[in-house]
């Protein structure tokens, strides 16, 4: 073999030579790679891009980034890389205290085949030394290729799977991906999905626990407050008992570990109704001095309505989410507890801290990056992935699995529903661009009993206020009811709770809502590419509207708006609660509406003179 040459000649037993070349001829050599769409990367954070590589697909390819953002304090590392469809996903890290954008089509690097790279070396190196540093190079690429659980390594990622899926995985996993997939009537369509699911196996592989692997880490900022102090609550022997093994678990799972803090909440014991117990820490206390995250939650509507065209649906949700958070080291005393015997602090997210749900929102969006929106969305640990057609549908399930998968991220099996034409998702049931309330939750507010006292009332209320969409003249429906908010100071709940009975009127809206509840209550999630129309009405007591789309079949309804008038709005004139209608209902839907024409229907005939006469009252003009 002649380095400086890059040739190799062979010889066989005939004498015969054949000469090579080390360097092969591959169009990976210097093919660019550039960014899909512009992106905001977050300070002080770590981000995963896609990119555009014109490539076949390959997944033993090394990216090299440019040499412009070496010069820069937004980093692109060197990486092993897959290509699929043309595509791949990038880590890239900002180290500044600012945001920073890059616009789409940025050039980011290069791609190149391994082969390539172990063939190729420095011609000012001597050839001892370049083969001992092709070597090296070649065993690093190899040992990113590593088994997590024998640690044994491959020449390829296919081969790395491969062995994982004979050996290493967990034999109940094998039963799991049946079980996942086992709805889908199509041979070839199960295959393809159950190839995924092979392929990142590791999320379903609850042996170890585990921590994601991202930079930002749950921090609990309590400015220069002194360390806050709450001594343990004496306990009987069974929950000394309880605690103990709590803890022992936490250990066992490295989510805690010894303190020596000043730092101490209180442990608390909550008992479930199926009889078991909950092992808590009351941090009431700590969270009132906790500055507070104000990163959003994404509005549940909205989740609904990007899920209103597609066919396809997985639902995912992680394992223990907060566990499998990183608690920033210098906070973690401040998550301390005590047993009878021992002290102890928190390594990872603990449940009940304040901030806790915008830190674990702000995470997942950071890893699922651009595929929000388009074709994945996250409510906390809750994640969907929707699709038109089931090609996508693999497409997009791969992409999210690869990320989940990069970030050491574990899923609970039993709560995945993994490429269905249905899900329930957040309370609801959504299915073929209809939306429902969730079995379920209908159920329990059926099973309510006649409540005894004005607690138990208005909780049955704000449960079916969740729903109240689905239901037309919902507040005229419920307004006997309204008087049991607890927001009113006259409220008799403000004083001592007494059992008493609920009137005739109050009975009636109480079974009212109830037989509603156990219709088919059922609307079309919205569609950008339709007309939309509201219909409006009013009454002494109210106003009422519905959002419609015409379909080929009939009008068919969006949503429902209803509100009770106050006592000086019902003495207005008819006309004059009419427009009130007309207004609240445009501002509501003013979201479908903003840039749109739409139609807007009433049965008030009077309304119409609005556009041909000049008005003198104000209220209506």
């Amino acid at each position: 073999m002649d380095i400086s040459t890059q040739r190799l000649t062979l010889q066989d037993t005939t004498g015969q030579t054949t000469t090579t070349s080390l360097i092969q001829s591959n169009n990976t050599s210097c093919c660019t790679v550039r960014l899909l769409d512009q992106i905001t990367i977050p300070q002080y954070s770590e981000s995963v891009i896609k990119a555009a590589v014109h490539l076949p697909d390959s997944s033993n390819l090394l990216f090299e980034p440019s040499s412009s953002f070496s010069q820069k304090a937004v980093v692109l590392p060197t990486a092993l890389i897959k290509v699929t469809n043309s595509q791949t996903h990038l880590t890239i890290i900002n180290t500044t205290n600012h945001p920073y954008i890059l616009p789409s089509n940025t050039y980011l690097g290069t791609v190149s085949s391994s082969l390539l790279i172990c063939a190729t070396t420095s011609p000012y190196q001597s050839q001892s030394t370049q083969f001992r540093s092709s070597k090296r190079r070649h065993y690093s690429l190899n040992s990113s290729h590593k088994c997590y659980v024998c640690h044994q390594k491959f020449l390829s990622q296919n081969n790395l799977f491969h062995h994982l899926r004979v050996q290493c995985y967990p034999q109940e996993l094998r039963h799991q991906i049946e079980t996942l997939t086992q709805h889908i009537d199509s041979a070839s369509h199960r295959k393809k999905i159950q190839d995924v699911l092979w392929k990142y196996g590791k999320l379903f592989d609850l042996r170890q626990p585990s921590k994601i692997n991202i930079t930002l880490d749950h921090v609990i900022d309590t400015g220069q407050h002194r360390p806050i102090y709450t001594p343990p609550y004496r306990r009987s022997p069974q929950d000394h008992q309880t605690i103990t093994e709590e803890t022992d678990k936490l250990l066992k799972q490295d989510s805690i570990e010894p303190s020596t803090s000043p730092w101490c909440s209180p442990v608390v014991l909550v008992r479930k109704k199926d009889g078991t117990t909950r092992f808590c820490v009351d941090y009431r206390k700590l969270n009132d001095i906790t500055v507070k995250d104000s990163f959003p939650l994404p509005r549940i509507e909205d989740i609904f309505d990007q899920l209103s065209q597609s066919t396809y649906f997985t639902t995912l949700d992680f394992k223990n989410g907060y566990f499998q958070i990183p608690l920033a080291i210098n906070d973690r005393p401040k998550t301390a507890f005590s047993t009878r015997d021992n002290h102890y602090q928190f390594k990872v997210l603990p449940q009940g801290v304040k901030n806790g749900p915008p830190t674990f929102q702000r995470i997942v969006n950071q890893i699922l990056g651009p595929a929000r929106w388009k074709h994945c969305l996250a409510y906390l640990d809750d994640v969907v992935i929707f699709s038109r057609t089931f090609d996508d549908h693999v497409s997009h399930l791969d992409e999210i699995f690869y990320l989940l998968h990069t970030h050491n991220f574990r899923l609970s099996f039993e709560k995945c529903t993994i490429a269905t034409d249905s899900i329930n998702y957040l309370g609801h049931h959504i299915c073929r661009g209809e939306i429902r309330p969730n079995n379920d939750n209908i159920r329990g507010l059926l099973e309510t009993p006649t409540p005894t006292t004005p607690k138990e009332i208005f909780r049955f209320l704000k449960g079916a206020e969740y729903y109240r969409k689905f239901i037309s003249n919902f507040s005229r429906i419920a307004s006997p009811l309204y008087k049991y908010n607890p927001s009113n100071s006259t409220h008799p709940s403000n004083t001592k709770p007494t059992i008493f009975t609920l009137s005739a009127d109050e009975q009636a809206a109480f079974e009212q809502i109830k037989h509603i509840l156990t219709t088919d209550l059922v609307l079309r999630l919205p569609n950008n590419q339709l007309p939309f129309k509201i219909q409006t009405d009013a009454s002494q007591l109210g106003i009422g509207a519905v959002l419609l789309q015409t379909y080929p079949e009939g009008d068919r309804p969006i949503c429902y708006m209803s509100k009770k008038l106050t006592p000086a709005q019902q003495r207005w004139s008819p006309i004059e609660q009419e427009c009130y209608a007309i207004v609240k209902a445009v501002e509501l839907w003013h979201h479908y509406l903003h840039g749109n024409h739409f139609i807007l229907e009433s049965d008030h005939k009077p309304l119409e003179a609005l556009m041909r006469k000049s008005q003198t009252n104000n209220r209506v003009w």
